[in-house]
């Protein structure tokens, strides 16, 4: 008897570690109450350290067979051929245009297929199923502001489009291939850190994808909020003067003497008492609270010269888009080769085609344009049921959508969102946290992401696009987010386009919130996409954009947005293209790596005259010698450029935060830079928190005085521990920030304003440079590495060679032949499977 009851706790215990080891802690019964929070994300330890499905199965050795590895696939057409080079960049050679797509969504997901995973679960509001409730807070803001939505619309649309479907489901296709021969050690390593599996891939999840960048450039960071509360407080004079349409430097990305070769059409006209309902409607925003105003790195860099100011006679293109830098990268390099294409660049993840890259006759790179494509109109509700809304005098039925969101207990959370036009409401009985976009209770979002749109197609077109007039039919197809994209072609052409799909209404519509009780405020339809800002071959010989304003006022007859970068990048990318002449590609990739600070050239002469008699000692003296000798480079080693940055922001601040605490936004730095120059007498000057009344010498000696003692208490006396990329401390985490998956700080230098856009998290996350010719010639990099394996040598491999400046050639093939031996890392050719 006590031998069966000792043999059946013996089993009751095995079970029970058996178990508990296959599992969470935090999910353990019993044990779960007990778990510190800070162990409750920990992986099941049996699986993670089994030594043949654990963590162990993610090492991997360097490819040494060149032997061609056979694979047979179901959905197939033809045979695919698919060579992998040196930098683990695949080069797909296909027959058609199916096995073209499905061989891109097989390798892409061969090696980004957590991270395809991880981001477009991230779109749909879907983390809460990996890690429980701490993510619901964002799965609800995502769900609440119409991110599935979106997709889904534009998913109907791409569907209705027969190459768009054909290309979206052949992607898909060839991810679910590769999904279907994974076992569960062969898992990536993500998965079994996070303790969940993969799932199968649709048309859908692209869509997700495509939105979520939307959101990133289009949204993130949106003024409605904070400027409505800003006129609420001051009125419409003043803002006016500090959040000015038109900005101290005048730098548009479209050449000021570029003429219109389109015939306008009438622009609307402004409601009566347009200015009373704008006030009145921000009062009525006041007296519902207030949060934090966020604010965004924001930036990237293209331009193209023509063949009359380079070496080879050719046009030279470069582009370098300014995104969050993360391992695994936010881009995958890839040739396409099918019949009637033949293009290299880089990809997304988890989207077929090549966005930014080239082809045999032409090149093309984006930036974004920050026009203004999302306001929030106030809506008025009859009761807190909020099933209905004043529209147009009478008591209209919202459309509720119920957003299922599960946690990863079994549990599940219901958002119900009222959708009116104008859009979805995401603030009604629950705030929001501010995750890119202020949401005031009760105002919709009116977001042209929200409506139908085929951008992929543009990129199928402009793959396989041979002159100019094929570009601007591929960008007809592209609505959101709007974006620069520059152009380059054999035929010695050079463009650039402010492309989108851009609403038609009176000047500074949606500067501010609108009311949403009448039509009356509404956009007025669309632009014809021949009516968006374009130039083709200035007389300047070179085109360039690095988001500054796209237009002049005095040269376009619509009204796009105000909220631009400063001009500080532009300038200076302006400047060294006008003096350049018979420029090589070392130029261009020179540029990109420029670090000289235009606000300081510009700026610090007039701080340091208001400074100069100040009876400064010690610290004081040897950092204002700094800076007095500098050479306005933000070099990696300056320790100038770490003050004059720190003491600018200060300076900022010092003149601003009285007068416009959260939620308002400080007014851009070109009202403070004309301040610093011109208006050096405005009331502003005068911190109000005082008694004494400021002026500009107390504010730049107090500021200044309040960066050096900043920076001795961080880093002691002046030294090593001050040069700027210590202090800047650029560094690239994981996805998921899991520890140990990042890098530690880069020594980099530039920074936010400088062409060389490197900040702490965010900078140059595709550096590209082609030499349109025949043979077209190209350099490229991003910092990481093809590979999303922590556990592979290309996970992280291109992070110096970036971190350097440095651009490899990149390995453009018109036939598998033409390979060299030494660049050939391994090959694979796929086949149809006899199912």
């Amino acid at each position: 008897m006590f031998r069966w009851i000792f043999t059946l706790i013996l089993n009751f215990l095995t079970f029970a570690l058996v178990y508990s080891l296959h599992h969470r802690l935090s999910e353990v019964p019993v044990l779960k109450e007990y778990v510190p929070q800070e162990l409750q994300a920990l992986p099941p330890v049996g699986k993670f350290f089994d030594p043949f499905k654990g963590f162990w199965a993610n090492a991997e050795p360097p490819v040494a067979s060149k032997e061609v590895q056979q694979l047979a696939l179901p959905g197939l057409l033809d045979e695919v051929h698919i060579l992998f080079d040196d930098r683990l960049v695949p080069h797909i050679f296909a027959k058609n245009d199916h096995d073209l797509y499905y061989a891109q969504g097989y390798v892409t997901a061969m090696h980004r297929l957590w991270q395809m995973d991880f981001q477009t679960r991230a779109a749909a509001g879907r983390l809460s199923e990996i890690v429980g409730e701490r993510a619901l807070d964002f799965d609800r803001f995502q769900r609440r502001i119409g991110m599935v939505y979106a997709a889904e619309q534009a998913l109907e649309a791409h569907m209705a489009d027969s190459v768009s479907r054909m290309v979206m489901e052949a992607y898909a296709e060839g991810v679910n291939a590769y999904i279907a021969q994974l076992d569960e050690g062969d898992l990536p390593l993500e998965y079994k850190i996070l303790d969940y599996q993969p799932e199968v891939w649709t048309p859908l999840k692209t869509a997700l994808l495509l939105k979520y960048m939307a959101f990133d450039l289009s949204a993130n960071g949106s003024s409605d909020y904070s400027l409505s509360y800003a006129l609420a407080t001051y009125g419409k004079g003043v803002i006016d003067s500090v959040f000015s349409d038109q900005p101290y430097r005048q730098v548009p990305v479209i050449p000021e003497d570029t003429p219109l070769d389109f015939k306008p059409l009438p622009v609307p006209k402004q409601p009566a008492g347009l200015d009373s309902v704008l006030y009145t409607t921000a009062r009525q925003l006041v007296a519902t609270g207030s949060s934090k105003e966020e604010t965004y790195p924001k930036g990237s860099n293209n331009w193209a010269i023509s063949g009359s100011k380079s070496v080879t006679g050719r046009p030279l293109l470069a582009n370098d888009p300014h995104l969050q830098l993360r391992l695994p990268s936010i881009w995958y390099e890839v040739q396409l080769h099918a019949p009637g294409c033949n293009v290299y660049g880089v990809s997304l993840p988890g989207a077929p085609g090549v966005v930014i890259g080239f082809n045999e006759k032409i090149a093309w790179g984006v930036t974004n344009s920050y026009a203004d494509v999302l306001d929030l109109y106030r809506i008025e509700f009859k009761d807190k049921t909020y099933r209905e809304y004043r529209f147009n005098g009478q008591w209209r039925k919202v459309e509720m959508r119920k957003e299922v969101i599960h946690l990863r207990n079994g549990e599940s959370v219901v958002e119900e969102v009222p959708y009116t036009v104008w859009g979805p409401v995401a603030v009604t009985k629950q705030a929001l946290p501010n995750l890119g976009l202020q949401l005031p209770a009760e105002h919709a979002i009116r977001w042209v992401a929200h409506e139908p749109s085929v951008e992929l197609k543009t990129f199928y077109l402009l793959n396989r696009a041979a002159n100019y007039d094929d570009f601007v039919k591929a960008l007809e197809h592209f609505a959101c987010p709007s974006q620069n994209f520059v152009y380059a072609d054999n035929d010695n052409n050079i463009a650039l386009w402010v492309n989108g799909r851009h609403p038609l209404r009176w000047k500074e519509q949606g500067k501010f919130i609108l009311p949403g009780t009448d039509s009356a405020y509404a956009w007025q339809g669309y632009l014809p996409h021949a009516h968006n800002p374009h130039v083709l071959n200035p007389k300047r010989g070179f085109v360039s954009s690095a988001n500054q304003h796209s237009v002049s006022e005095k040269q376009y007859p619509y009204y796009l947005g105000w909220d631009y970068v400063s001009a500080d990048r532009g300038l200076r990318i302006n400047e060294v293209l006008s003096g350049l002449r018979r420029a090589s590609f070392e130029d261009m990739r020179s540029l990109q790596n420029d670090n000289l600070n235009v606000l300081a050239r510009e700026v610090l002469p007039f701080l340091l005259a208001r400074i100069r008699g100040s009876q400064l000692e010690g610290d004081y003296q040897k950092a204002f010698e700094l800076l007095e000798n500098w050479n306005f480079e933000n070099n990696a080693q300056s320790i100038a450029a770490t003050i004059f940055e720190e003491w600018w922001k200060n300076f900022h601040r010092g003149i601003w935060y009285d007068d416009f605490p959260a939620p308002m936004r400080y007014p851009e730095l070109e009202t403070t830079l004309r301040m610093a120059v011109i208006d050096t007498t405005a009331r502003w000057f005068d911190d109000r928190k005082t008694i004494e009344v400021e002026d500009y010498r107390a504010i730049a000696i107090r500021s200044f005085q309040q960066t050096i003692d900043q920076l001795k208490k961080k880093y002691g006396s002046i030294g090593e521990n001050w040069q700027w990329w210590k202090h800047k401390n650029t560094h690239i985490d994981h996805l998921a920030k899991i520890p140990g998956f990042g890098t530690g700080v880069l020594e980099t230098g530039g920074g936010s304003r400088m062409v060389n856009a490197t900040g702490s998290t965010h900078g140059p996350s595709w550096r590209m440079v082609v030499q349109l010719g025949e043979p077209v010639q190209a350099w490229g990099v991003y910092p990481g590495g093809q590979s999303g394996n922590p556990g592979s040598p290309f996970y992280d491999n291109m992070v110096e060679i970036w971190r350097a400046g440095n651009l490899p050639t990149l390995l453009f093939l018109t036939r598998p032949e033409e390979i060299a031996e030494n660049r050939l890392l391994y090959q694979v050719k796929l086949s149809k499977s006899q199912e």
